[in-house]
């Protein structure tokens, strides 16, 4: 049965975590080669994962960001790779249909081909000459117009979920023009090529390669927005990133505790999660974790129950919960191996994998500094 189907979110999230109960099992060999997990995304067609965030109207369910977070969680919880890349999959489809932000026939094509295919897409807006799009630096990749549309040239990095990627949304440079757009660029188009680079010891199977544009000629409506520069808009549909986060955290969590309590050395009498120092740490992630969860969701309901005007004011929330749930999952995944001790660095150990994975949040965006400066300026505006 497709997910679209199941008409309550407990159904739903119970479909969920019966198919990717066995990506937790592939990610081992996934990590270890660098390999992308084509057998995930084909499991996670198959139920019609990828259309859940698109509006009903064209075919979707238009699930809520909440729900979304709950789903990505999940996933995170058995791959934290997988889930990491379907994320920006699946915000961005939300972003877009409930913003109204290309135009609606260009929208609803690719949102069909998502519905009635599970094609995925993803921005291409990382270059090595300006880092993180966040920063603000103009792309080096140029748009030239010519009579019957345009043709792109460039290379961007960091270019997340490209092997399996059906459209890139690529951010450019009109040429002879202080412009920016985005542009929707097809797979299959000549000249689109993806240059296997990903070579981070984090999030390994992501996929996260260059993407090379050579004369790659696009139609003049695939022009599907301009960009504006200066300060970005709220945008909730980013914290798919800290939930990411917080499911591998989790999966470290339940590791942990089931070391625990099936340990016993012969020096002591029952298990090590009877000693008190274990206890401590336990409790430490069981505290943490339920501060993440609590500030996590609590967000994205403020973000669902409110109206344009109040979701514009939530930027430093946002990123505040990027913030600190992405700091914390960091400090369980550090309690959760010292709870195991010199066993969790053993390659064969899903925790050296989650230690590294989790550091990858640090440089997701927001980054960790642009979001201080901004409750900065927030309380300075408070309290004049």
């Amino acid at each position: 049965m497709k997910i679209t189907e199941r008409n309550t979110f407990e159904e739903r999230i119970e479909l969920i975590q019966k198919t990717v109960a066995p990506f937790a099992e592939r990610a081992i060999k996934h990590d270890e080669h660098a390999l992308f997990p084509h057998e995930n995304f084909q499991d996670l067609k198959a139920i019609g994962y990828p259309s859940l965030t698109v509006p009903k109207e064209y075919g979707g369910l238009g699930i809520s960001l909440y729900e979304m977070l709950k789903f990505q969680e999940t996933i995170a919880k058995s791959d934290g790779s997988t889930a990491l890349s379907i994320g920006w999959h699946m915000g961005i489809m939300k972003h877009l249909g409930e913003n109204h932000i290309w135009p609606k026939d260009k929208y609803r094509t690719v949102a069909e081909d998502v519905v009635q295919t599970g094609a995925l897409l993803n921005t291409a807006a990382s270059e090595p000459a300006t880092g993180s799009p966040t920063r603000g630096g103009k792309p080096e990749t140029f748009a030239r117009e010519t009579d019957n549309g345009w043709l792109i040239n460039g290379r961007k990095t960091f270019t997340t979920l490209s092997p399996a990627l059906d459209y890139f949304i690529v951010s450019a440079s009109i040429e002879d023009k202080n412009e920016v757009g985005n542009f929707l660029v097809k797979r299959e188009r000549t000249g689109v090529r993806v240059e296997e680079t990903w070579d981070s010891i984090a999030m390994r199977a992501t996929g996260s390669h260059d993407l090379v544009l050579e004369n790659v000629h696009v139609d003049r409506d695939d022009l599907v927005e301009k960009l504006t520069p200066g300060r970005k808009k709220a945008a909730g549909w980013l914290l798919h990133i800290p939930a990411c986060y917080l499911g591998i955290a989790g999966a470290a969590q339940e590791y942990a505790v089931r070391f625990a309590k099936e340990y016993s050395p012969n020096s002591i009498e029952g298990t090590i999660s009877d000693l008190p120092n274990v206890k401590q740490k336990i409790g430490e992630m069981e505290l943490v974790l339920l501060e993440s969860k609590h500030f996590l969701y609590s967000v994205a309901k403020k973000w669902d129950e409110n109206n344009e005007e109040i979701r514009q004011t939530m930027g430093p929330e946002l990123g505040a919960a990027k913030l600190s749930v992405v700091n914390n999952a960091l400090k369980v995944v550090d309690l959760a191996m010292r709870i195991v001790g010199a066993r969790s660095l053993s390659g064969k150990n899903p925790l050296q994998r989650y230690y590294r994975d989790v550091r990858a949040g640090l440089h997701n965006p927001p980054m960790d500094d642009m979001t201080i400066m901004q409750l900065a300026d927030k309380s300075i505006g408070e309290h004049r």
